[in-house]
C-alpha cells in the first residue's frame, strides 16, 4: 500500500495532466457539433477498419473447414449425378420391367478424405488420406479430388490408407476421348507432374487439341466420364499403328487437400465374375 501511495505521489502530476487531457477532450467533442461529426466519421474508420482485418484473419482460419465442407457437398452432389446417370441406362435398356427400377439401389458412394502427406518429386509417387479400414476403405478403391482422378487405394489401415498417384510410372489408366468410343491407357511418365500420355489411341479415332480426356468406365475402380485432362497435341510413339496423345491433367498434384474415394457397390461381384474362369469340363 505504502508503495503505491509514494507512486501516486510521484506521478500524480502526470495522472492530473492526463485527467484534464481526457476532460478537455469530452468536453470539445460533445458540445461541439462539428468536432463530435469528426469524432463519430474518424471512429467509424478506425472500428471499420480494425473489424474488416479480424474478419480476414478468421475467414481464413475458416478456409479449411468451409472447404472441406464444400466438397463434402461436392461429393454428395457427384454421387447423385452417377447415380442418376446409372438409372437412366438401366430404364433405356429395362422399360419393360419397372418394378426392377423402382428397387434400384444407388451404386457409387463418396467417402471424404483429407490429404495427410504427399510426393510428386519421385518416378513412384503416393500420398496418404486419413481415412481407413475404418469408414469402409478397401484396396483397389478410385480417389478423386474436385478436378479429376488422381489414384488408388494401395495400403488401408484402420484409419488411414495409403494411395497409388496417378504420378506413378507403373499405373495404366482406362480412358477415352470425352464423347466418342476410342479407348486408350493413360500413364504418367516421369518430370512434369502435370503432364500424362494417352497410349493406344487407335490411328482412325478424330481428336482436337483442347478435346477432354475421361475415364471409360470399363472398371470398377472409376466411373465413367470422370474427368482426367485435356489433349495438348499428338506425340510420335513406338508402334505407329496407335496415336500417343500429351495430356495436360486436371488436377495439381501439388496442392492436394480434400480428396474423395469412390465405392461401388458392385466392385466385389463384378471382379468375382472377372475372375471366374469357365470350364465345360467340369
Amino acid at each position: 500500500m505504502r508503495n503505491l501511495l509514494n507512486f501516486i505521489i510521484r506521478y500524480g502530476t502526470w495522472f492530473l495532466f492526463v485527467f484534464y487531457v481526457l476532460l478537455s477532450f469530452v468536453l470539445l467533442f460533445s458540445h461541439n457539433s462539428y468536432h463530435h461529426s469528426v469524432y463519430l466519421s474518424s471512429a467509424n474508420i478506425i472500428s471499420s477498419s480494425v473489424n474488416g482485418t479480424a474478419s480476414e484473419i478468421t475467414g481464413y482460419f475458416h478456409l479449411r473447414s468451409i472447404n472441406e465442407s464444400l466438397q463434402a457437398s461436392n461429393a454428395m452432389l457427384e454421387n447423385e449425378v452417377l447415380n442418376l446417370r446409372h438409372q437412366l441406362a438401366e430404364y433405356r435398356t429395362l422399360l419393360s420391367d419397372t418394378a426392377k427400377n423402382e428397387n434400384y439401389d444407388t451404386r457409387f458412394d463418396f467417402v471424404s478424405a483429407t490429404v495427410i502427406n504427399n510426393s510428386v518429386r519421385h518416378p513412384r509417387n503416393y500420398f496418404s488420406i486419413n481415412r481407413g479400414a475404418a469408414d469402409g476403405i478397401k484396396r483397389g478403391m478410385g480417389v478423386v479430388d474436385q478436378n479429376g482422378i488422381i489414384g488408388i487405394i494401395n495400403v488401408t489401415g484402420e484409419h488411414t490408407s495409403r494411395v497409388i498417384s496417378l504420378l506413378n510410372e507403373t499405373q495404366h489408366f482406362s480412358v477415352k476421348i470425352k464423347g466418342t468410343q476410342y479407348i486408350g491407357s493413360l500413364s504418367w511418365k516421369g518430370g512434369d507432374p502435370c503432364i500424362a500420355y494417352v497410349e493406344e489411341v487407335p490411328r482412325h479415332a478424330k481428336f482436337h487439341a483442347g478435346d477432354t480426356i475421361v475415364t471409360s468406365g470399363f472398371s470398377t475402380t472409376f466411373p465413367a466420364e470422370i474427368p482426367v485432362g485435356v489433349v495438348m497435341n499428338r506425340v510420335k510413339g513406338s508402334d505407329d499403328n496407335f496415336f500417343v496423345l500429351k495430356v495436360r491433367l486436371s488436377s495439381d498434384f501439388r496442392a492436394l487437400s480434400t480428396v474423395r474415394v469412390i465405392n461401388d457397390e458392385y466392385k466385389s461381384e463384378i471382379d468375382s465374375l472377372r475372375n471366374f474362369d469357365y470350364n465345360p469340363g467340369k
